[in-house]
């Protein structure tokens, strides 16, 4: 079965294809794509046995993420927690795949990954492929009540940390201005920090604002007008996604985080999301595992695949890291962001 290459950044069949697809995710639409190709300079490409012309009924899409930091690969797709291939009938994947392979041997690339949501029999069956990192991921339904949501919270680690918030009179805040972004950003890089982490460039961010437009949003609390807690969340369809948070451990015991999963859960029921994704989490990082089963998230596994296989099947930790994630705890502002502009690019 022969397949064929497409755009789909200019192809109008893409974005037609995620409308009829349920499995469709944000990090499949040429949003996602767009930012990652201003912010990285990432090259978009979806792989499909549809010829041009046609319609689409099956394909898997990637980025050519060039890096000789880290080596030339292919990721379906870059800085997403999860990006289903969108492939209806299993007869299709092995010419899929077979593509991907030929375009990995042309650019010269190091392998391909796959991130999907939910593994395939061909995937977790194939010789050919091998887990390249397996994680925890959480999810929580959105089709009950608002007050049976609430009621759905760990009582005492999330509903009165909520009351708290409210009785310290925090104000919540929404949009993607760019004041917002601001204070989401100072939040965010002071977390990294304390993660051992730098941040992603702010122009990643910015590019994410202006590419999504209304399916980004930025949720900021702020106690006596100084932010103390923030989220950057998307929606898509039915769903709403946790992406990426940041606090300030100073304010940590007025439940700022609590309170702001609150709000932003409540603000994707209104724009009628049955589902808050909550994102991926390492499988060592037990407390992040724990806070978002408080959220009242359901636990499942998250498998990513490699092509060609590779033996270890986990993700780096602070220890692999040594140093390097050291001195992220006593670089100063400037530099801590100028390292994350300089190597995130080579992470993808």
């Amino acid at each position: 079965m022969v397949a064929f290459h497409l755009d789909p950044l200019r192809d109008p069949r893409w974005r037609e294809f995620l409308e009829r697809q349920p499995q469709a995710s944000v990090f499949h639409t040429p949003e996602w794509l767009r930012a990652l190709e201003r912010t990285y300079g990432y090259k978009p490409a979806v792989v499909t046995t549809e010829a041009p012309g046609q319609g689409l009924r099956n394909a898997i899409v990637y980025c050519h993420v060039p890096s000789w930091l880290t080596g030339r690969r292919l990721v379906s797709v870059p800085f997403a927690d999860h990006c289903q291939p969108l492939v209806e009938s299993a007869e299709y994947f092995p010419s899929l795949t077979a593509a991907l392979r030929e375009e990995l041997r042309r650019v010269k690339g190091r392998y391909f990954e796959l991130r999907p949501l939910q593994a395939c029999a061909e995937l977790q069956t194939s010789e050919e492929f091998g887990r390249s990192a397996e994680y925890n991921f959480h999810r929580r339904d959105l089709r009950p009540a608002v007050d049976s949501l609430f009621r759905g919270f760990h009582k005492n680690c999330v509903q009165r940390k909520i009351r708290r918030a409210e009785r310290e009179s925090l104000s919540y805040q929404k949009g993607n201005s760019e004041a917002l972004l601001a204070a989401f950003y100072t939040l965010l890089r002071m977390t990294r920090r304390r993660h051992l982490l730098p941040p992603p460039p702010l122009g990643w961010f910015r590019n994410l604002l202006n590419c999504l437009g209304g399916l980004a949003q930025i949720h900021v609390a702020s106690h006596g007008g100084k932010p103390v807690a923030s989220l950057f969340t998307l929606h898509y369809k039915q769903t709403l996604v946790y992406k990426y948070g940041g606090s300030d451990v100073r304010f940590h015991r007025l439940g700022g985080m609590p309170f702001l999963f609150w709000q932003a859960l409540q603000e994707g029921k209104r724009l009628g999301a049955q589902e808050f994704d909550l994102g991926r989490s390492d499988r060592r990082a037990l407390g992040q595992a724990v806070f978002k089963e408080h959220l009242g998230g359901v636990r499942s596994s998250l498998s990513y695949f490699r092509y060609p296989p590779r033996l270890s099947v986990q993700p780096l930790t602070r220890g692999d890291l040594g140093w390097a994630r050291r001195s992220c705890g006593w670089l100063p502002d400037p530099l801590l962001t100028l390292a994350g502009r300089l190597l995130y690019k080579h992470v993808g």
